[in-house]
């Protein structure tokens, strides 16, 4: 049932529908608000200039036009989604049920019924068990769909399919846990006249609706339920008069074509047909358990966690095999024992429950030969088990399934029957253990999909501590630049020199942090690296800036020792070869981390070299190449064989060895390249990044050098 309407029905209950109310309601449907909108703005309405607005058109229907826009909308959506409901005529279908509808809600007004859109949708809805019907048994129930709606009809209903329309109607209703009378309006609408002068209202106003439509002539009836629902006949004659302009004029707003409806006949309900050959029958009847049980795999794989899926199964199998009360019964993970699920009204008993799988037993007997099992007293020798659950089940028999699959029994299901039901059984053996293998298989799939959840919870956890780990170490670079910084304006303070540069490189560094930090919250597991962390702005960034950033931070917390010269080597010319496409902030962790290595492993001095080499071509794609080079002892071969991933660092602390991997990270973030020159001459790192958009010719050749040796 659509939730729209669901929720239409408790306004309406709670006579809280104002127009604020229906309007945010109705916009939670695309489809209803389009409808609101056309018939709004329809020519019946004489608007000069259009509506706009979704409240605006509610406030021009008025609220009772809304309530029944909605109502009949939401239910022709839902059920003309039935099966074969598109290839039955449902013209003379619809018009009967749009003109009990609009009699049950007139009645319901002029007998003064509180709720008048209840009787209108018990109205619309009183013969929709007949599209159940349909759509569950299509061949048997196609004959007689457009049959005349009488007590016949529901005799035959009974003889071929064992329920009849207004059970199938009363069923469904109850299935959407209202708080109403509605499926017992549809339940009684066929019941004779004398039975219902004490019964509810609204059954009595649906029962004096269905009469009005389908049996105008029944005189003697109508007056009689026209006297039990208080409205005289004359009364009765002005609805009658005014229905047939208001069904017509519903119609055309919903869209629905009447014409020809009435041209549809009605005929009589046609008696089965003689017995077919037994043969046939059986055959039939064993298609049409392969079609059920495939059904209810297809509906129990639905189900979500083992709980769901054990009550749908108990459930189906009280409904397939008319079972009384189920119990469960599922094998430990040792395998050793049948151990009861604590469920229903036996939850105490059932949780303590368990039956040996080695010490023999019918029960057990039929789980390890995956049988069923048709047991009752005296008909032979039961155990103490079988005996305590039979007195769980409250019954004289009970019959046992096997929840096998393959060669694996999962447990039994266990269904309270009365013993003249055995024989039944019996014969449906084999669409019971077809059954078993269903709830087997969904069982099985249930639990592999736990298994899996579970590995992936692990596997997210180990991610975000991976990536927890790659924040920290990228923290710990802005936090030791803030220590030095501190040091150093502290000296300055004492001095009374000026500090905005230091206050500046302050504030940089602590709103990195910030971001860094942040950026653990929005981490894309799965993902390379905590660069998701550094999420700054995209755009043109300038290489030569930034690397003059990095070095004045550097230079001014005293990082790089004296015995270590700095050299960089920036182009320039008119195609600005500087220029990149990505983030400066990332760019700066990139040539803080190089830098920093590289410090790191010249201890007792060297050279480091940062340098743009100007524009590179490489795959029709044009990049900037930037290299950070030192002259240090080279990379290690055991880092050098997991160049970029995670190594084990000689040095100390618990998030060393992280920095190349982050590095190739970030470079990725920013689109580019990065590739590693190592021997014991030293170590260069070449950064391929995206040039900025609008560089179309290769650079020149570097024609300025600048030399930032730290003395």
């Amino acid at each position: 049932m659509p939730q729209i309407l669901i929720k239409l029905i408790e306004m309406l209950q709670a006579d809280d529908a104002g127009i604020p109310e229906l309007a945010a309601l109705i916009a939670k449907d695309a489809g209803m608000t389009g409808k609101i909108l056309a018939v709004a703005n329809s020519s019946a309405y004489h608007r000069a200039s259009r509506v706009p607005g979704l409240e605006q058109s509610l406030v021009s229907l008025g609220t009772d036009m809304i309530k029944t826009l909605v109502i009949s909308e939401s239910v022709f959506q839902t059920f003309n989604s039935f099966p074969h409901s598109c290839s039955a005529d449902l013209r003379a279908f619809w018009k009967h049920a749009l003109g009990a509808a609009v009699v049950a809600r007139d009645i319901a007004r002029a007998t003064a019924y509180p709720q008048v859109e209840e009787a209108y949708l018990a109205g619309l809805l009183h013969n929709v068990g007949r599209l159940a019907l349909l759509a569950a048994a299509p061949r048997e129930y196609g004959v007689n769909f457009m049959a005349r709606d009488d007590a016949d009809l529901c005799a035959v209903e009974q003889r071929t399919l064992q329920i009849t329309h207004t059970e199938a109607g009363a069923w469904l209703i109850e299935r959407w846990n209202l708080d109403s009378f509605l499926a017992d309006s549809v339940l009684y609408h066929h019941e004779p006249v004398e039975r219902l002068e004490a019964a509810h209202a609204l059954i009595r106003i649906v029962r004096l609706a269905h009469l009005l439509v389908h049996h105008p002539e029944s005189a003697g009836p109508i007056a009689a339920m026209a006297g039990y629902c208080g409205i005289d006949m004359q009364d009765l004659d002005a609805i009658l008069k005014g229905a047939a302009r208001q069904v017509q004029k519903a119609a055309d707003y919903l869209g629905i074509d009447l014409a020809g409806a009435d041209d549809v006949p009605a005929l009589p309900a046609v008696n089965p047909a003689a017995p077919v050959d037994p043969v046939q029958a059986r055959l039939q009847e064993e298609m049409r358990n392969m079609m059920l049980v495939a059904e209810m795999g297809q509906a129990f794989a639905r189900q979500q966690g083992e709980g769901a899926l054990l009550e749908a199964v108990a459930r189906s199998a009280r409904i397939l095999f008319d079972l009384g009360t189920t119990v469960v019964l599922l094998q430990d993970p040792a395998r050793q024992a049948l151990v009861g699920v604590a469920a229903g009204e036996q939850q105490g008993r059932l949780a303590g429950f368990s039956i040996p799988l080695n010490r023999g037993g019918a029960i057990a007997g039929a789980a390890a030969a995956r049988h069923v099992a048709l047991l009752a007293p005296g008909t032979q020798p039961l155990g103490i088990a079988e005996e305590q659950l039979l007195r769980i089940l409250g019954t004289e028999a009970m019959v046992c399934v096997p929840l096998a699959s393959g060669n694996r029994c999962a447990g039994v299901l266990l269904g309270g029957v009365a013993a003249w039901q055995l024989p039944a059984l019996h014969k449906r053996e084999r669409f019971l253990l077809s059954f078993g293998g269903q709830a087997a298989a969904a069982l099985e799939a249930a639990g592999a999909e736990h298994g899996a959840a579970q590995r992936q919870i692990a596997h997210v956890a180990q991610e975000y501590r991976e990536a927890s780990r790659r924040v920290v170490h990228e923290v710990n670079n802005p936090l030791s630049i803030i220590k030095n910084y501190l040091s150093v304006l502290d000296d300055k303070l004492a001095r009374r020199e000026p500090v905005v540069a230091e206050l500046s490189v302050l504030n940089e560094e602590i709103d990195r942090v910030g971001q860094l930090i942040g950026g653990l919250t929005d981490v894309e597991l799965s993902a390379a690296g905590c660069g998701a962390a550094a999420d700054g702005a995209a755009g043109a960034v300038n290489v030569a800036r930034v690397a003059d950033d990095v070095l004045r931070v550097f230079r001014a917390t005293g990082f790089i020792p004296p015995a270590v010269q700095v050299l960089v080597r920036m182009p320039d010319g008119p195609d600005d070869p500087n220029g990149i496409d990505g983030d400066a902030d990332v760019l700066k962790q990139i040539l803080i981390n190089l830098v920093k290595n590289a410090v790191e492993a010249m201890p007792d001095g060297g050279r480091i070299e940062i340098a743009n080499r100007g524009h590179v071509v490489r795959e029709r794609c044009l990049y900037v190449e930037l290299v950070v080079a030192d002259t240090g002892p080279g990379l290690a071969p055991e880092v050098l064989a997991n160049l970029f991933s995670e190594v084990k660092s000689a040095k100390q602390g618990r998030h060393h060895g992280l920095g190349l991997s982050i590095v190739h990270s970030l470079v990725q973030k920013l689109n580019g390249l990065i590739a590693c020159r190592s021997g014991t001459a030293g170590t260069s790192f070449e950064i391929l990044l995206p040039a900025r958009r609008g560089n179309t010719r290769p650079a020149a050749l570097p024609v300025a050098t600048m030399d930032t040796t730290q003395e």
